[in-house]
């Protein structure tokens, strides 16, 4: 751990071009994943549930997200069908790359016409699925064995599914959890990305740190929360979880969406947006410095501002190829001091939902590997009146090869990259490891009082 002075010092935002185009996906790169996961997972048939929620999995492997319904994607050597509702066969046909598209009305919404398309086990049989057969079904998430009593494997997808797979095949016993194939830590297919996907995981995330910024320079007292929120600038962006906003006395519950309270001087006040690929939150107190802080609030910088960021800097200095999860867990806990702790995982595995995975828990003997996309998460597990800090970001780890081809096909991006890395050493004193690639507008940047965005949390010289 960096023993270094830290200190509040001006720190201007960095000015970065934000990206306009979406990089896509080809249908080459999806019909590869696909044959990835029918090669990982020993059945004759992969199931991939999902919906509105629990979309990942399927965008992942044919580019459709379910809108208001869901869906259901089967696999098997040559094959690849899609069952959408009614509202969803459209869209498939605009989104969905390399599937056949199968109308099921049962995947629709309550009331609505049932009449045309197959019913659920109707499109099990005409998709070929006989007794005897095998199933690996794709979840929303996975089971630890310490989870589940029942002999019947556990399995995050909806019983109407379930059970018409089991009715299907004649076993229960044939038709198994194949949910990590896709979005376990260490083997999943998710966990590890492609120049082009992180390259949408970029344009995502510079873009949801630049609403969080805009949203917290536009807080001040007198603003209401929703007004805050307004200047974050949205346009449009698929949203991985709703936009956050919280002040005063509810701050500790950061989930919650912005109302009409109008912020107060000395405020603690807590804001996150995320999309498809990147989220960025921050945390800390309207005011301009420590002399606006009320008698609740007394040694918030020294107490908690200070220690929080040097956990977030000890973040950034551990995260290297190979580094463990226990050892990303154990530095993190040290940088804090006993101070407080990570009320979750200290980091976590992003992708087109928010959390994906974690290698990073006591314990751990997972470790970091090139091509995963990486949120700097660390959340106080304090929930002391008065006071707030967060400052959650995105990076990517990409070896010398997976650099190599991003600086090639996405030179733009590699141009940013390395701006924000120069950033984070130059302007922060941050020591980075060359495969550590920041995809946050402004990495690491915590400013403790929001009513002085041009001072950060910094080491001193």
């Amino acid at each position: 751990m960096k023993l270094a002075t830290i200190v509040l010092a001006p720190v201007e935002h960095p000015l970065f071009e934000l990206p306009v185009a979406l990089p896509r996906i080809s249908a080459p790169e999806y019909e590869q994943r696909r044959a990835a996961l029918r090669e990982a997972v020993a059945a004759d048939w992969i199931a991939v549930y999902g919906d509105r929620e629990h979309f990942a999995n399927l965008t992942f492997l044919c580019g459709f997200d379910p809108r208001f319904e869901e869906g259901l994607l089967l696999l098997a050597e040559e094959r690849a069908l899609l069952a959408v509702g009614n509202e969803g066969a459209v869209y498939a046909e605009l989104a969905a790359r390399g599937v056949e598209i199968v109308l099921c009305p049962s995947l629709s919404l309550m009331g609505q016409e049932r009449r045309r398309g197959l019913t659920v086990p109707a499109f099990l049989r005409s998709a070929g699925i006989v007794a005897g057969n095998s199933v690996g079904v794709v979840g929303w998430k996975a089971f630890g064995p310490e989870e589940w009593e029942s002999s019947t494997p556990a399995i995050a997808a909806p019983a109407f599914v379930v059970d018409a797979l089991r009715d299907a095949v004649g076993s229960s016993e044939l038709v198994t959890d194949a949910t990590r194939a896709l979005m376990g830590s260490v083997t999943g297919l998710r966990a590890r990305n492609s120049p082009d996907q992180l390259a949408a995981f970029e344009w995502a995330a510079a873009r949801a740190s630049a609403c969080v910024t805009r949203i917290t320079t536009s807080a001040r007292p007198g603003v209401t929360e929703l007004e805050a929120v307004a200047a974050m600038g949205y346009a449009g962006e698929p949203l991985s979880a709703h936009v956050m906003f919280a002040s005063g006395a509810e701050v500790a519950v950061g989930l919650r969406s912005p109302t009409e309270r109008p912020l107060e001087l000395g405020d603690a006040v807590t804001t996150a947006v995320g999309f498809w690929g990147g989220l960025s939150a921050r945390a800390g107190l309207l005011a301009h410095g420590p002399d606006d802080l009320s008698p609740e609030s007394e040694g918030y910088l020294e107490s908690m501002a200070i220690p929080y960021w040097r956990a977030i800097a000890t973040w950034y200095e551990t995260i290297r190829i190979g580094a463990g999860g226990s050892e990303i867990q154990a530095a993190v806990e040290e940088a804090l001091a006993g101070a407080f702790g990570p009320a979750l995982n200290p980091g976590h595995l992003i992708h087109l939902d928010e959390w994906l995975d974690s290698p990073v828990f006591p314990g751990s003997t997972e470790t970091i590997a090139s091509g995963m996309a990486l949120q700097c998460d660390i959340i106080p597990d304090t929930t002391r009146p008065g006071w707030a800090a967060n400052c959650e970001d995105t990076v990517a780890v990409a070896d010398k090869a997976l650099r190599e081809e991003l600086s090639v096909r996405q030179p733009e991006l590699w141009a940013r990259v390395l701006t924000r890395r120069r950033f984070l050493q130059e302007q922060l004193g941050i020591a980075l490891a060359d495969e550590l690639l920041p995809f946050s507008s402004a990495p690491a940047r915590f400013s403790p009082f929001w009513l002085s965005p041009g001072q950060a949390l910094a080491f001193g010289s």
